[in-house]
């Protein structure tokens, strides 16, 4: 019995299709280039398969067999850093409907108010706005059920659904004297995760708030925009606009920074072996027709954005303005399980185009501004950083933790006038202010 548990673990973790004795196991391992696994290793394996028995038998209460394994995978992998994890085929499909940023739904925005859904706004041109939902409506019935007691992700989960498949919500809204019923057909909603606008007529500010598949197509929609609504002698320069944006797809991040360079390397990523190392390049082809740009990031800027924000400030592309970013300088590779879910393995570490790795370390930006935080956020909004999270991998350039940073600000005002970070750029770019780090010295780039 004790032998059977464990190769049934072994079996999950592998992602076998069927159960392989344990000599196969064996073999199995060896052939897929794994390292001999020891008498130790089956040995505690063996361990494993003792303890889960005697939690089946023992325990006061009768357990769920299924979360017993995946609590110990999850702790396997969670003992590792803290970005490896296990995903539940539901975390593994929710996860899907991030990344692609497309899903069945009504196209609002929503948060949880007294245990109500409260709708933050509507997304323009979706089924929500076309029905007439506005801010601020209280969402109390999703087709007559309660929403008090459920979560917001649970509630969430109610209003997505088959394209086509209506809905009719229950709505409260102030002013109205009795509750709304708003019957609302689902469509293809894209999460959009590019805002931009033109600014005082000459300059052009853009928004990225994760990097999802409909990120470069989005940014360079919105970079074709501002180039027709602002002549080209007039653009001054372009914001990009990083700041609590925490990452996403590392393809995505590639085709961002692309979209300013025109040649040149823009991350690499390295892992356990050095023939795993991979390098990825600018092809021809700036966006935005070479026009100055300045990166605006803070503590809450991490992953994907700090791969864009080191490839542009090393290539002096860009000036970057704001906080240290977070450090996250790790690459997860997600594998799936069939339909056991997925895991989301640490599989490498990523590099700037200059070899530094900001692990624990984060993006020092050229020029550092620190907004004026209300007193009772003082303190409350500053993030701790990739250094401060319990078992982070520790830098590779030097190997130990006395170069490692942690917190830094991560306050945005909510009113564009009172954001000192975006206000700067503006005058940079307008040659108001005046900063040795602005325009970047393209002689002090990275060789290509």
């Amino acid at each position: 019995m004790m032998r059977k548990v464990s190769l049934v673990v072994l079996g999950v973790l592998l992602g076998s299709a069927s159960m392989l004795g344990f000599g196969e196991v064996r073999r199995f391992l060896a052939g897929d280039a794994v390292a001999a696994a020891s008498a130790d290793t089956y040995r505690q394996l063996n361990l494993f398969g003792d303890v889960f028995e005697r939690i089946r038998s023992d325990y006061v209460e009768q357990p769920d067999d299924s979360k017993l394994v995946e609590s110990a995978i999850n702790g396997m992998l969670t003992s590792l850093d803290p970005h490896s994890s296990y995903m539940s085929p539901k975390s593994f499909k929710d996860m899907q409907v991030q990344t692609r940023g497309e899903f069945g739904g009504l196209g609002i925005e929503v948060t949880m108010e007294d245990g109500l859904v409260k709708v933050v706004a509507p997304i323009d041109e979706t089924p929500a706005a076309r029905a007439g939902v506005r801010a601020g409506d209280i969402i109390t019935q999703l087709d007559g059920d309660e929403v008090k007691g459920l979560s917001l992700n649970q509630a969430v989960d109610k209003m997505r659904g088959p394209v086509n498949a209506p809905i009719v919500l229950t709505i409260k809204r102030e002013g109205a004297a009795e509750p709304l019923q708003i019957k609302i057909v689902r469509d293809t909603i894209r999460i959009k995760s590019v805002r931009s606008r033109e600014e005082s007529g000459d300059i052009g500010y853009l928004r990225i708030t994760q990097f999802n598949e409909q990120t470069f197509d989005g940014l360079k929609d919105s970079i074709e925009k501002i180039k027709k609504d602002i002549p080209a002698d007039k653009l001054k320069g372009y914001v990009l606009d990083l700041r609590n944006n925490p990452g996403g797809l590392l393809d995505q991040a590639i085709s961002v920074s692309d979209a300013f360079l025109e040649k040149g390397e823009i991350v690499s990523t390295r892992g356990r072996n050095a023939e795993e190392s991979q390098r990825y390049n600018a092809r021809g082809g700036d966006l935005t027709d070479h026009k100055p740009v300045v990166i605006l990031v803070n503590g809450g800027s991490a992953s994907a954005s700090e791969i864009v924000a080191g490839a542009l400030q090393d290539h002096k592309r860009a000036t970057v303005v704001g906080t240290r970013s977070f450090g996250k300088g790790s690459v997860q590779t997600i594998i799936p399980l069939g339909q056991n879910g997925a895991i989301r393995l640490t599989t490498a570490r990523y590099y700037t185009p200059s070899g530094r790795s900001i692990q624990a370390k984060g993006i020092e930006p050229d020029i550092e501004i620190l907004q004026d935080t209300p007193e009772d956020l003082k303190g409350k909004d500053d993030t701790k950083g990739e250094a401060s999270l319990k078992g982070h991998l520790k830098n590779p350039n030097d190997g130990t933790a006395t170069d490692e940073k942690t917190g830094s600000q991560a306050y945005v005002p909510p009113e564009a006038k009172d954001d000192k970070a975006l206000n700067y750029a503006y005058d940079l770019l307008r040659g108001i202010k005046v900063n040795a780090a602005f325009p970047p010295n393209p002689k002090a780039a990275v060789p290509n």
